[in-house]
């Protein structure tokens, strides 16, 4: 099984709690994020443009 790094847990966590709290935008018409597995995948995207260890898409 692959793993992610403890960076890219945290950038996912974050974008989970801004989520919550109303803040988590999509990037492409800035509405807000109301799905779960749609603020995992921005946060595991943004851990990948900073290059942290998360599997391929």
């Amino acid at each position: 099984m692959t793993k992610y790094s403890d960076a890219s847990q945290g950038k996912v966590q974050k974008a989970l709690h801004e989520m919550k709290e109303g803040k988590l935008r999509n990037g492409k018409n800035g509405k807000r994020v109301t799905s779960r597995k749609q603020a995992i995948a921005i946060g595991l995207s943004e851990a990948r443009g900073r290059g942290n260890k998360v599997p391929e898409k």
